[in-house]
C-alpha cells in the first residue's frame, strides 16, 4: 500500500496526486455522533475509535467465528476485542475491510505494519499512546482529513444541541443536520404511537389526527431549516405508489395510534402519503433528498448490530420497484414539486434502472438535479464504486457527480474517501492510456477529478 495504490498508470497517478489528493472533503452524509464532535471526544483507545461501533468489523470477526462478547460485549476488555479483530485481518483478503484498516492506520497513525496477531500488542500500544496527544480527538481527527464539512442524520425529535454548541464553539468545520424521518414513516412498528406522542410534544402539537402529525413534522422541518439542515435522507426498502384517499389516510392513522392491526396495503398507501409529503415539505425548503433504497433492515432480532440486507430483488421485483420510483419523482415532477434528488441503490442489479431513472427528470434547472448516489453500504468498495461510476458514465454525466460520502458513525472513516478517490482516479487515467480520453484534453479530466471529488458538491449543497 504504497503512494501509488490502486493507481495502475503513470496518468492516473498523475490525476490523484495533483488533483484528487489536495481537494477537501465535504461529507455530505455519514452517522458521527454529533456530541463527540460537539465535546471534542478524546478516545480512551484505538478499540472504542475502531470497533465501538463497526458493524462491518463486527460481521467479519463473527463470520470469522468470534464469540459475540469480543464484539459488542461488556465482559470483555479493549485489548481482548482488539486482540480478536487482529486475529480477523489476515482472513479478510479480497474484502474492503483489508484495505481500508491498513489506509487507517497509515494515514490516522503513520502506521505502515501489517496488523495480525503478530503485530497487534505493538500496534494496539501505539495507537493508544498517541491518543493521548491533543490532535488525536474527535475534531482533531478531522482536521487531519482536511474535512470542511459533515451532514450528520438525525431524527425530527432531535433538539440539534450539538449542533448549535458546535457552531458557537467557533469550530471551522461546518457540522450541519440532516432530516431522517423514517421513524414517521413506520407506521408497521410497535413504537410507532409512542413516536407519534413523543413529537407532538416536541413540536408542541396535540397530536388527534394525521393532519396534526403533518403540523408538528412541519415545524420540526421549520426548526432544522433554521439550524441550517439542507438535506433530507430516507432509508426505505422500496418506492411506493398505492394509490389512496384522505379519508384513508386518517383511518389508517387513528388504528396504528390505537396499536391495531394494519393490512400490507394501509402500510403502503400511508407510507406513500407520508413520502410525498415529505419531498413536497423539502421542495418548499429548497432542501435536497436523499433516497436509500433496498435494504432490509433489523434482520435478527438476537444481534446488537442491526446491519442490514440486500433486497436481492429479480429483475421483475426490480422491474416493479422501478415503476413506483418513476411514478413517485413523476407525481412530484408534473406538480413541479420536485427538489434535488439523491437516489441510491443497495442492489448492483439497480445500477443502470438508477442510471436511466436520472435522465428522465432533469430538467436543465441545476447541473445533475437528479444524482446516481456513490456506492452505498455492502458497495462502497473498490468493485461497488467502479460499478456505479461505469454505469452513471455510460448512461448519464460522470462529470456531475457529487461524489463519495462515509456514510459512516467512525472518525477514521475519511480514508474511504481517497479509496473512492484513487479509484476514480484509476478509471479515468486508464481510458486517457488507452485512448479513450484524447490526451489534449487532460485539462478539463484533471477539472473533472477535481469536481467529483469537491467542487461538485459544494455547488450542488451551496453549503
Amino acid at each position: 500500500m504504497d503512494e501509488n495504490f490502486l493507481l495502475e498508470t503513470k496518468t492516473s497517478q498523475e490525476l490523484f496526486h495533483n488533483h484528487a489528493a489536495k481537494m477537501p472533503i465535504i461529507d455530505y452524509h455519514c452517522h458521527l455522533i454529533p456530541e463527540m464532535v460537539a465535546n471534542d471526544h478524546q478516545f480512551k483507545s484505538i478499540t472504542e475509535l475502531w470497533l465501538g461501533g463497526d458493524h462491518y468489523k463486527w460481521r467479519a470477526m463473527r463470520t470469522n467465528g468470534v464469540d459475540e462478547r469480543f464484539c459488542t460485549g461488556k465482559d470483555t476488555s479493549d485489548w481482548e476485542k482488539f486482540e480478536k479483530w487482529a486475529e480477523t485481518v489476515p482472513y479478510t483478503f479480497r474484502n474492503p475491510l483489508y484495505h481500508w484498516t491498513h489506509l487507517e492506520l497509515k494515514t490516522a497513525f503513520g502506521i505502515d505494519k501489517l496488523l495480525s496477531p503478530k503485530t497487534a500488542r505493538e500496534i494496539f500500544d501505539e495507537c493508544n499512546e498517541k491518543l493521548k496527544q491533543p490532535g488525536y480527538t474527535a475534531c482533531g481527527f478531522m482536521r487531519r482529513y482536511n474535512v470542511e464539512c459533515v451532514c450528520t442524520t438525525d431524527d425530527p425529535i432531535d433538539d440539534l444541541r450539538y449542533h448549535k454548541q458546535t457552531r458557537e464553539s467557533g469550530f471551522e468545520i461546518k457540522m450541519i443536520p440532516a432530516w431522517r424521518p423514517d421513524k414517521a414513516m413506520n407506521i408497521e412498528k410497535p413504537e410507532f404511537p409512542e413516536y407519534v406522542n413523543k413529537l407532538g410534544e416536541v413540536a408542541g402539537v396535540t397530536i388527534n389526527k394525521f393532519a396534526d402529525m403533518v403540523d408538528a413534522l412541519q415545524k420540526r422541518h421549520d426548526f432544522f431549516h433554521e439550524n441550517g439542515c439542507r438535506l433530507s435522507d430516507h432509508g426505505i426498502e422500496e418506492f411506493y405508489d398505492e394509490p389512496y384517499t384522505d379519508s384513508q389516510i386518517e383511518t389508517i392513522f387513528e388504528k396504528a395510534m390505537r396499536k391495531q392491526q394494519l393490512s400490507a396495503q394501509e402500510v403502503r398507501q400511508f407510507k406513500h402519503c407520508i413520502l410525498r409529503i415529505f419531498a413536497e415539505q423539502d421542495f418548499a425548503s429548497d432542501w435536497t433528498q436523499q433516497y436509500h433504497y433496498g435494504a432490509i433492515r433489523d434482520n435478527n432480532s438476537l444481534m446488537y448490530d442491526k446491519l442490514g440486507a440486500d433486497t436481492g430483488f429479480d429483475s421483475i421485483g426490480e422491474f416493479t420497484t422501478a415503476k413506483a420510483m418513476s411514478k413517485f419523482l413523476d407525481r412530484l415532477n408534473s406538480n413541479g414539486k420536485l427538489t434535488k434528488t439523491i437516489l441510491y441503490n443497495l442492489n448492483p442489479c439497480a445500477n443502470e434502472v438508477i442510471a436511466t431513472m436520472l435522465g428522465n427528470f432533469q430538467d436543465g434547472s441545476v447541473p445533475g438535479k437528479i444524482q446516481f448516489g456513490s456506492g452505498w453500504w455492502f458497495l462502497d468498495q473498490k468493485d461497488g464504486m467502479e460499478k456505479q461510476m461505469n454505469a452513471l458514465s455510460l448512461l448519464g454525466l460522470l462529470s456531475r457527480f457529487v461524489g463519495m460520502l462515509t456514510d459512516s458513525r467512525s472518525f477514521l472513516s475519511y480514508p474511504r474517501h481517497e479509496y473512492f478517490r484513487r479509484t476514480l482516479c484509476n478509471l479515468l487515467g486508464n481510458d486517457v492510456e488507452n485512448g479513450e480520453i484524447p490526451a489534449e484534453e487532460m485539462a478539463r479530466v484533471q477539472q473533472m477529478v477535481e469536481d467529483i471529488c469537491y467542487n461538485n458538491a459544494k455547488k450542488f449543497f451551496n453549503f
